[in-house]
Parts: structure tokens; sequence; C-alpha cells
């Protein structure tokens, strides 16, 4: 028997691949497939089931086009969801044979109604792994708002109630060496207070988890697990919907996106379509010259976050700049999270497009010891509001990317506004959405708060600023 965890930083998932005599199971795939596939070639195994903890809300998942390539049987637990595709739903504790292994389904409502953990028994009949999906993760367990947002008639606070009855019942009894092996870690939007570890021991978990502690009365279980929960990303309900109906083959998707346009087509589609230009380079490398309304989201950062959350349609057309030779690699990971409407990327990159005489934007930044030297400076923080709390500079304005859309109103239009965030990722995105807006009094302070911290020049409080927005 093998168990291997799949995790993808970006997006602070699990998936897992499971064999055992000449069969596999993968259990919540990423939407680009081949690789499952020729894993199991290279193992001689056959992909016999794609087992689905939950209608995930963070990624589209690759369970249709799987099946669709192996024959295998999607498996989701007890739903009365009517999806776009064939699949098996499970009953509470039906048993699926994997080669000489077992897997039991636990269905643990909570997270989603839907929701299952998969239970491992190995050959000896000996129960050593739990696939716990959302329902329960290293330190945390899945927030229980996410299911309202798709069924009017559920409520977080029920969520919640239903997740401490699964857990009570169904995760706690189980053995103490119990390896945990969730669907996400720390980084997802799914959870409150996940850890940087993504596996451990049931036992301790029980130990350390707060949701596991058996002191909690359910009242005071479901307002731990409410309590200080953020709004979701917007994208969340439309990747739910993606995965119960079913979605377009992901080879489509990168055929149409990965298509090279000259500085000339790609001018005309921009103009044509009104598609958002989307900047992947680093955000110093974008300022000095990119393409003016261009939105920058860097590709080596949280990207799919980012753009799920800063980008409210999955449907909106996208253009692509990019550095050479990662222009496929941003339509994959814009697919996992559902943004399927690439039209091409320019080609030759912005280099190519200044050569061909056409007009760019350029964003100034300035240094921390910079920033110090300028008096009375009006500074924007757009770390969340619980990084701005935790420290930050006296007099500064709280505006967390996060909520950009919603309050740009309340950034000043004429003063010249100095921008930072932790480490210069976030303030550029946030100059440039801005900018694509009008704004052109805004600074970049580059490597953020880390910097500005260092050079010791600043008077820093952890009290929150009477002047936050949020």
């Amino acid at each position: 028997m093998i168990i291997e965890q799949i995790y993808t930083g970006c997006l602070a998932q699990g998936a897992y691949y499971i064999t055992s005599n000449g069969e596999a199971a993968i259990i919540d795939p990423l939407r680009e497939v081949q690789p499952y596939i020729d894993r199991a070639v290279k193992d001689n195994v056959k992909i016999k089931y794609i087992f689905e903890t939950h209608f995930h809300a963070d990624f589209v998942s690759g369970h249709v086009d799987l099946a669709a390539k192996t024959g295998a049987t999607i498996v989701f637990g007890p739903t009365t969801a009517t999806m776009g595709y064939d699949a098996l739903i499970a009953t509470d504790g039906q048993i699926f044979e994997l080669g000489d292994v077992k897997i039991k389904v636990l269905h643990t409502p909570g997270h989603t109604m839907e929701s299952a953990c998969y239970l491992l028994i190995d050959e000896n009949g000996k129960e050593t792994a739990l696939f716990s999906g959302d329902t329960l993760f290293i330190g945390d367990v899945g927030r229980p708002d996410l299911a309202q947002k798709v069924a009017s008639d559920l409520t977080k606070e029920k969520l919640a109630g239903h997740l401490f009855e699964s857990l009570r019942t169904k995760i706690i009894p189980l053995a103490n060496d119990i390896i945990v092996y969730p669907a996400h870690g720390a980084g997802s939007a799914c959870g409150k207070n996940m850890s940087k570890e993504t596996s451990d021991t049931l036992g301790n978990q029980k130990k350390t988890n707060y949701a596991l502690n058996l002191a909690l009365s359910k009242d005071q279980f479901v307002k731990e697990v409410t309590d200080g929960l953020t709004e979701p990303p917007q994208y969340f309900p439309q990747n739910v919907m993606m995965n119960i109906q079913g979605y377009e083959s992901i080879t489509n998707v990168i055929d149409r996106g990965n298509r090279a346009l000259s500085p000339e087509a790609f001018e005309e589609a921009a103009n044509s379509t009104g598609a958002l230009i989307l900047d992947t380079r680093n955000a110093q490398v974008f300022a000095k010259a990119f393409v003016p309304n261009s939105v920058n989201i860097g590709i080596d950062g949280s990207f799919a976050v980012w753009v799920g959350t800063l980008i409210s349609d999955v449907k909106q057309e996208i253009l692509i700049v990019a550095d050479k030779g990662r222009e496929e690699e941003v339509v994959t990971r814009l697919a996992r999270v559902g943004y399927d409407y690439c039209i091409g990327y320019l080609e030759g990159g912005i280099e190519a497009w200044k050569a061909s005489g056409k007009e760019t934007d350029t964003i100034f930044s300035i240094t921390a010891e910079e920033l110090a030297e300028i008096e009375n400076a009006k500074i924007l923080d757009v770390r969340k509001e619980s990084e701005h709390k935790s420290e930050h500079i006296i007099g500064a304005q709280n505006l967390p990317l996060d909520f950009v859309n919603h309050h740009i109103a309340e950034v000043p239009k004429e003063e010249i506004t100095y921008v930072h965030c932790a480490g210069g990722y976030r303030s550029m995105t946030f100059i440039s959405i801005l900018r694509a807006r009008g704004y052109n009094n805004l600074v970049d302070v580059m490597s953020g708060f880390k910097e500005i911290k260092n050079s010791g020049l600043f008077n820093l409080s952890n009290y929150v600023c009477p002047t936050t927005m949020l």
C-alpha cells in the first residue's frame, strides 16, 4: 500500500494518491489530471475510484476530466444534489475495496452537508488513515458558512451544529494513532487558523485542536467556530456550482488561453472584448513598465487566491502578460479556480509591446528610508486588519486589499499617498487596481512593512489606529 500526499502550495491544497495491489484511488484531485494518469501508468496500476470529500468552493476539482479519461468511478458522500455527470452517491458507512485495502465512508456534515471523510483500513484490517477533507484540519476545522451561499435554508450556526455532531460521533471515537490527512493547510480560506503542518496523528489533534475539546458544549463550539469569520472570496459559490454541474475540459481551456497574440492583436482584443489585462510578473518589474490599465497579481505568490478574491466573475475574459515561458502555467493556475476565459497572452511580453511603439505606464516606488524623510506622509496599509492591529505605523490608515473593490471611494484621489503591505506583493496589486481606475497619486513602498520595521525609523503601535477604515 502507498499513500502519497500531493500538496499544491498556491492553493494550500492536498490531493491524495493511494495504491494497493494494482488499483489506485485519487482523493480531491486538482483540475489538471494528466499527472495522476502518468503516475498510475508508471506504477502499473488502474485508477479505480475518485473520492471527493465535498463540493469544493476554493478550487475546481479534476473529478470530471479524470473519470472521462480513465473510466474511474466518482464517489461523493450522501447528497441530494443533481450533478451534471455520473457519480456514485455513497451511504454512510459504505465500504469500497481497493486492492487489498478498504476505504470506509464517514458522512460528516458541517463544513457542507455532503461532506465526507474517508477512513483507510489496511491489509490487516487496521484503521490507519483518515482523509478528512475540510471537516478536520490540522489545528482547525472547516468553516461552516460556505454552504449557506448555495442553500438558503442553511445558516452558519446550523452547519456548525452539524459539524459538532460529526466530530463527536464520527471522528473523536477513532483510534489515536490514525494519521489525519486534510484537504488544506495554512493559507487556505476554508478555515480560520490552520497549521502549516499538513498531517498529524488524530491523538495529537485531540490534545491540541480546540474544535476537538470535549469540554466544549455544543453552544460553545458553535460560537468558537463561527466567531471571527471573514467574508469568503467571491468566487467560492461559482466554483461550487462548477464542481456540481461539471465544466469544460481543461485541455480546451488551456488551448484557448495559451494563444500568442502580437501587440496589435493583443490591443485589438483588449479594446473589442472588454477583457481584463492581467500582468503576472514580479511587482517591481511590473512597476517599471506595463500595458496601461493592467492589474498586477504576481504568479509567484498566492496567485489563485488573489485572483479569486479580486476578480468577482469567473467568466471574465482575461488577457495575460507573463514572463516568457510561463504563459501556460498562468492559464492552468487560473483554470484551477474556475477562470476559464483567458483569450490569449502578449507574445514577446512587455518588451515586444514597447518595441512596437505602444504606450506603457509606470508606478513610482520608494524605499522605507525615503518614506521616513517625508514629513506628514499620508500612509495606507493594505494588509489584513489583523496584521494592522498587531503592529502598524502610527497614523497609517488600514484598507485591506481583500476589500478594495468595495471601498475604492474611501481611497484619497488627489493627495500623494504611500501604500504598503507586508512585503510588496499586495501593495502593487492594490495600486494597479486603483491606477486602472484613474488614481495617479499612489506610491508603492518597496518591501513593505518588513523593511519599514527593520529600518527603525518609524513610530509603531500595536493599538488600533483611530483612522482605520474597516
